[in-house]
């Protein structure tokens, strides 16, 4: 009868096999960081799946392919060539990937109808310029990317109302935000390389109703 299932905090699990016996029907699963990667292609009789989390394991990834009815996906400590596994994703409405070293998000406008995207301190990922294809995004959450020291021009990404940037470190235009048409929260956290004179592109936006910010 279950529908959601999660398993965590066993580092050394050998094995995932058990879920066989979970009803095909499953909607959400989570598995944690384990010893050693896990045969995942077990979670391919799940088609159902509408959220899953995946954290280290690589082994049979490709199974994600096979699950087109997902709608939130989140990759933590996993590293990806690119992203055309994801692709199949047609119903992804929400992606996070934390950790791992995927250094190329050309394919992210290729994928669902993406609403919210999080990437938090992925090694290596200089280049956010696909952000600026993602039409129907609603919520940005960028952290501690530090080799990024630019934003994309957002004035296409129409539906952006929330931007949350913490410990970016190498940001210091902000003019990129104030093009994003609709923005109304924006929250910079822990972003000591700024100054108030930094955030005067953001005056006068005819949407923006709510600004946190920390200089340090």
């Amino acid at each position: 009868f279950l529908r959601r299932f999660g398993v965590d905090a066993t580092h050394y699990l050998d094995s995932i096999d058990g879920l066989r016996h979970l009803p095909v029907d499953l909607e959400e699963l989570g598995i944690g960081a384990t010893r050693r990667s896990l045969d995942l292609s077990v979670i391919g009789r799940f088609p159902e799946l509408r959220a899953l989390y995946l954290e280290g394991q690589t082994r049979h990834i490709e199974v994600l392919s096979q699950l087109t009815r997902l709608e939130e996906l989140t990759l933590r400590s996993i590293t990806l060539p690119d992203l055309s596994l994801l692709v199949p994703l047609r119903r992804l409405l929400s992606l996070d990937i934390k950790l791992g070293g995927t250094k190329d998000l050309g394919l992210l406008p290729e994928i669902g109808s993406l609403r919210y995207l999080e990437l938090w301190l992925i090694r290596g990922l200089s280049d956010l310029s696909a952000i600026a294809g993602l039409t129907e995004l609603r919520h940005l959450f960028l952290q501690a990317l530090k080799q990024v020291d630019r934003l994309p021009d957002l004035r296409a990404v129409r539906q952006l109302r929330r931007v949350h940037l913490e410990t970016m470190g190498g940001l210091r235009d902000l003019r990129p935000l104030a093009a994003a048409p609709a923005l109304e929260e924006l929250t910079l956290f822990d972003m000591p390389q700024l100054q108030v004179e930094d955030l005067r592109p953001l005056v006068g936006h005819p949407t923006l109703r709510a600004v946190s910010v920390s200089l340090g």
